[in-house]
């Protein structure tokens, strides 16, 4: 049986296993991987691309599931390019790349590298059809995921935890869970037909609205603080919160879809700043 279900060989199996790879979505925990090793004394590409390996091979296999249990499972999708076969080739392949590059941590730095790089892939293998069911595992799933790659991109070049990094990872939990609020209110007549509860379908849009704006709101009142606050935060870090602020200004009275698609892009640009202002300190 073929991987792909349009057309045949090497080449439609190809473009089969790539239709997998979502930029989007896959941007931000690669970028906080790497990220979370800037932030540390000394940078290592060779231990940080490792870590990137693991992050994109724990991603790779939520795509894959995702895509699977909507199309063969819930019907919810209208096409897919994979067939069943190609679906559970590229979660086992991706499933060993990241044990793979998992024990390579284990081996380069030590247990707990690869015990915090573990929750990439468990998240990611079990968002669909479990986590996503429920309303706070729908919601902080994938904000967990890069919070932990954030985490996980220092440990690996210091072997422990700074407070900075800690403080930040909850920011991007905080935040990125709103702007996933958000996102899954524009499916809230399918998702209660599945029984899916997001936080949409149980507190309604505009609830669900509010909830989101106010997560946002506190992630970039916390980044303020922090730049107030911690020495390891520069001033300059208020630039990433006020640029961020200004794209949720100008998405509130945007539809699901269009506010979603603000969003995101305006976290690239938060996480950008971000980096910008820690790691080049140019008040400094």
């Amino acid at each position: 049986m073929a991987i792909a279900r349009h057309g045949s060989g090497v080449a439609a199996a190809v473009r089969a296993l790539a239709s997998q790879i979502h930029p989007v979505f896959m941007l931000p925990p690669l970028a906080a991987s790497l990220f979370g090793g800037l932030l540390a004394d000394q940078f290592s590409l060779p231990l940080a691309g490792v870590h990137l390996a693991a992050v994109f091979f724990g991603l790779y296999t939520a795509h894959v599931k995702d895509g699977y249990v909507d199309f063969y499972g819930r019907g919810e999708d209208d096409d897919h390019p994979l067939s069943e076969r190609g679906c559970r080739l590229a979660l086992a392949g991706a499933s060993v790349g990241f044990f793979a590059c998992t024990l390579g941590l284990f081996a380069l730095v030590d247990v707990w590298a690869a015990l915090i790089t573990l929750p990439g892939w468990l998240i990611g293998y079990h968002h669909a059809p479990r986590l996503d069911m429920h309303p706070v595992t729908a919601s902080v799933g994938y904000p967990t995921g890069i919070a932990f790659a954030l985490l996980g991109g220092f440990y690996v070049q210091t072997a422990g935890l700074a407070p900075v990094v800690v403080a930040l990872a909850v920011v991007f939990l905080v935040v990125l869970s709103g702007i996933k609020v958000i996102d899954d209110s524009t499916d809230v007549e399918y998702d209660r037909s599945i029984d899916k509860r997001t936080v949409a379908v149980v507190l309604g849009r505009t609830r669900a609205r509010q909830l989101a704006y106010g997560l946002m709101f506190l992630g970039m009142v916390a980044v303020l603080g922090m730049a107030v606050m911690m020495s390891s935060i520069p001033p300059t870090a208020a630039l990433a919160a006020l640029a961020f602020g200004l794209v949720a200004v100008l998405s509130r009275n945007a539809d699901a879809e269009l506010a979603t698609m603000l969003l995101i892009r305006g976290s690239y640009v938060f996480l950008a700043l971000l980096l910008a202002a820690v790691w080049f300190r140019p008040l400094a």
